[in-house]
């Protein structure tokens, strides 16, 4: 999950470098958090949350086949 979620944001941005993944694991849910550049924030969110929501579907569809319940956070 961490993976998909770091190669789909990376190919988001301009600055794929300051992409930070972390992962902290409940016994019923997997929180990911995102960490992105300032300037980057806007394309990752996208259009009326658009594109984080695209992206958060995804997470819910690997999720759901693996029987695991995944929240992602975008920080600041």
């Amino acid at each position: 999950m961490k993976a998909l979620l770091d190669l789909i944001v990376r190919s988001l941005v301009d600055k794929p470098d300051e992409v930070k993944v972390t992962e902290v694991t409940g016994t019923t849910v997997h929180v990911l958090e995102l960490r992105v550049d300032k300037d980057d924030i806007g394309k990752v969110i996208g259009k009326h949350g658009q594109t984080i929501d695209a992206v958060r579907t995804l997470l819910n569809a690997t999720a759901a086949k693996l029987r695991k319940h995944v929240v992602l956070e975008l920080l600041d």
